[in-house]
């Protein structure tokens, strides 16, 4: 949903861009345009529909949402309504088990009064995925996958969420404690020698299964991470979704595909071409952009241990020169060198016969915690 309000916004950016700026004799309302994007998964996987208003890129008014208050169902055509859930910020839920031969109808209404309907939607099966697996290259790890399509289900778009664990470049397992005055053990809570961070990544990645012989779609590319790219310095998850498209939805994603690649050159197709299968009840004319699909989406999960990729080493920008200070901090110096939090206690000093230490050498903070830039609390997915 994000994609396509970007490329629209960008787009008008392009045009006002020039020497002479242009400024067309456009009401800021015409550019309020609804926005709608969501493959609902018809076996009960929990699916998400996002609405959204496009903006005049030229306004500062950002008092208003971006997205509209509204109440969303589907209809079958047997009679049957499925409401989604509003989970707020224009996003909505489907989570229902539904008969797969039967036709929907998605219907929008919105707080301002406006209502729109779909075209109606008949579910694809979409066939399992085959294999996920990965191949070391020149420029680093290629993530794949393979799949074959059918009569039923030719045009494929993948989609894919990511996430990593990383370390810190200096681990320590001490904390200042104000309270004691003391440096003392971190608590389980409080560790910040391994995180974990990723998201869902913006990539259309389409193919059609009838360009192969068997429709057999082999090793198609998901991703490729970059050599000693931090997020195979640990361990890498890949989920990956897969979800069949009729021949309207897969030549709607296509122009967006172009649009989003092609950004940038004067001949670049224009976002004006863009449209979906989603119309204005009260005015069918007016612009409504995105899609809406149903079906059976597919996914697997995949994991890539550093062990498997070796030579691996992480370049990190946020840990260049990173260090461990080489003067002690004394005991009665903790408070002073400590108790701000940007400098923490690494290096324990102990002298020979002692078994408490006189001393810690420390390092910056941006150098030993990961919680900076992620989450210590291990994803519920995760296997180790």
């Amino acid at each position: 949903m994000n994609r396509l309000v970007v490329l629209i916004v960008l787009c008008v950016a392009l045009v006002s861009g020039c020497r002479e700026p242009f400024e067309p004799d456009i009401k800021a309302a015409d550019l309020t345009v609804l926005v709608v994007e969501g493959y609902l998964d018809t076996e009960g996987l929990p699916s998400q529909l996002r609405l959204s208003y496009t903006r005049n890129i030229q306004s500062d008014d950002s008092s208003q949402p971006s997205y509209p208050s509204a109440e969303v169902y589907l209809e079958s055509a047997s009679g049957m309504d499925y409401p989604l859930t509003d989970l707020g910020g224009g996003v909505y839920e489907f989570s229902y088990d539904i008969p797969e031969n039967d036709n929907y109808t998605l219907r929008i209404i919105a707080n301002d009064g406006k209502t729109y309907t779909s075209e109606l939607i008949k579910p694809i099966l979409t066939p399992e995925i085959i294999d996920v697996g990965f191949e070391k290259n020149e420029s680093g790890v290629e993530v794949y996958l393979t799949t074959k399509g059918d009569q039923n289900a030719d045009d494929f778009l993948w989609t894919y969420e990511e996430t990593y664990a990383y370390r810190p470049r200096i681990s320590t397992s001490f904390i200042y404690d104000p309270a004691v005055e003391d440096v003392v053990t971190r608590s389980f809570e409080q560790r910040t020698n391994m995180c974990y961070r990723g998201g869902v990544s913006a990539d259309l990645i389409l193919e059609t299964s009838s360009r192969f012989e068997d429709q057999f779609v082999f090793r198609q590319s998901i991703t490729q991470i970059p050599q000693n790219d931090e997020r195979l310095s640990v361990r890498y998850s890949i989920l990956i979704s897969q979800k069949a498209l009729d021949k309207k939805a897969s030549e709607f994603w296509e122009i967006l595909r172009k649009n989003t690649n092609d950004l940038g050159s004067i001949f670049s197709p224009l976002p004006s071409n863009i449209r979906g299968n989603i119309k204005n009840d009260q005015d069918p004319t007016l612009p409504v952009v995105g899609f809406v699909s149903l079906g059976t989406v597919r996914q697997e999960r995949y994991f890539i241990d550093v062990r498997e990729v070796v030579p691996w080493r992480a370049d990190v920008p946020e840990y260049y020169e990173c260090y461990i200070e080489s003067d002690t901090v004394l005991v009665e110096k903790y408070g002073q060198a400590f108790a701000s939090g940007s400098f923490v206690p690494v290096v324990p000093i102990v002298l020979d016969g002692a078994y408490t230490p006189i001393g810690y050498q420390g390092a910056p903070r941006r150098c030993t915690d990961c919680t900076l830039r992620g989450t210590n609390v291990k994803p519920d997915f995760w296997v180790d």
